[in-house]
């Protein structure tokens, strides 16, 4: 783990040897976030785990600077969130007036999302973030980056509880704006 912020420091001062150090290093765990996140989509989705983890790291390395790991690892899942709902607007466009899945805000990490909903769910997260933005940024991290509640809560620095008290909060949030929007 050193080692990781170790070179996110050298990144951050212009070293582009860093940057092609780091890549093997986070590569298995952004692979598994992408993999998670991918694997939740509609069948017949045109994107893959692999170009997800490539499109979002280089999105990182080239434009931002890093306070450490959990930082690195929260940027890739806001970049993931991003990338997917880019491609999902692209889709949208593509198939206006699909039908809706009707899904329980709780599950929405374990069941693939129709596009709309992608997009939907985005709008209402931007909504969120405008007031409450450590929570929009803990419900990045665990719908889009596939967080666990302790990886998210020591990414965001909070204790286990906080993250929890917020994700109460988020769904609940997000539940009634998504109703609101249907």
């Amino acid at each position: 783990m050193f080692e990781i912020t170790r070179l996110l420091n050298a990144v951050r001062v212009g070293d582009r040897k860093a940057a092609a150090d780091l890549l093997p290093l986070v590569y298995d765990e952004l692979r598994k976030l992408a993999a998670v996140r991918i694997a939740q989509e509609p069948s017949g989705h045109t994107l893959h785990a692999t170009e997800l983890v490539h499109e979002a790291y280089l999105r990182l390395v080239g434009e931002q600077q890093f306070d450490g790991r959990g930082h690195f690892f929260a940027a890739a899942a806001e970049a993931m969130r991003r990338i997917l709902v880019d491609h999902a607007r692209t889709k949208h466009a593509e198939k206006r007036g699909s039908k809706w899945n009707r899904v329980e805000l709780a599950d929405w990490h374990n069941v693939a999302q129709p596009p709309e909903q992608i997009l939907a769910i985005n709008d209402a997260l931007d909504r969120l973030a405008a007031t409450e933005p450590d929570k929009a940024k803990l419900v990045t991290m665990r719908f889009f980056g596939g967080a666990t509640m302790p990886e998210a809560a020591d990414a965001l620095g909070v204790s286990l509880r906080t993250a929890e008290r917020w994700w109460l909060f988020a769904r609940s949030w997000l539940y009634t704006e998504l109703l609101e929007a249907n």
